[in-house]
C-alpha cells in the first residue's frame, strides 16, 4: 500500500495517520514514513493480505492522504 506526496498534509498529520490506522507503526515510524513520502514522492507503508490492506487504504484515504490504487494480485 503506498502513500504519495501532497501539498496539503502536513508531517504531523500524516505521522500520527499512519501511526493510528497501520498495526506496528510508532509514532516514530510514522515520522520516518512522512520524512520518505515528502523526499521520495511516495512510501510503501504497508504490505500483506487484501483484506487489511482495504480496510487500511479506505481509513488512510478517509482521513485525507492521497493514496496510490491498491495494486491488483
Amino acid at each position: 500500500m503506498i502513500v504519495l506526496n501532497d501539498d496539503h498534509n502536513t508531517f504531523d498529520h500524516v505521522a500520527k495517520t499512519l501511526s493510528r490506522v497501520i498495526p506496528g507503526i510508532s509514532l516514530d515510524g510514522g515520522y520516518r514514513f512522512a520524512d520518505a513520502i515528502h523526499n521520495s514522492g511516495k512510501a510503501a507503508v504497508w504490505t500483506g493480505p487484501r483484506e487489511p490492506a482495504e480496510l487500511y487504504w479506505e481509513q488512510l484515504e478517509q482521513a485525507g492522504l492521497t493514496m496510490a490504487p491498491l495494486e491488483q494480485h
